[in-house]
């Protein structure tokens, strides 16, 4: 099997595994937030570095970051506009999870991840039809 290929799967597995956070109310509220909070760092993370392993690959561009992997998605018609948008405010709450001892950044993080759950999907979709 091709590494970027099962690469994105990985990928894939990894994103189910936050839907499945983010739907699971059993948890006690604390550890849910952490949890999705945590499968949505690994989860971004396998996405963008399949970004780039595609972007090396298949398209023959170099992209260094995750913004650099999301506006070279967007440029290669693996994104559109409007999910690239989302996918950048995905960086922005990626970099946020770091502080996440701070309790008002760690709500305001859980309270976004709902709004996340679209452009991972359609992120990874476009990388693997790429």
């Amino acid at each position: 099997m091709d590494r970027v290929k099962e690469r994105l799967q990985l990928a894939d597995k990894a994103q189910a595994t936050l839907f499945a956070a983010l739907d699971n109310d059993a948890l006690p509220p604390v550890e849910r937030r952490d949890v999705c909070i945590l499968r949505f760092v690994y989860s971004f993370e396998a996405t963008w570095k399949d970004a780039q392993a595609v972007l090396r690959k298949r398209h023959g561009g170099v992209a260094n970051t995750p913004r650099a992997a999301i506006r070279s998605c967007v440029t290669a018609g693996i994104l559109d506009e409007p999910t690239g948008e989302a996918a950048l405010h995905m960086v922005d709450d990626r970099n946020l999870a770091s502080h996440t001892y701070n309790e008002r950044l760690a709500q305001d993080l859980e309270r976004n991840l709902p709004a996340h759950a679209d452009a991972p999907r359609a992120w990874l979709d476009g990388l693997t039809a790429a």
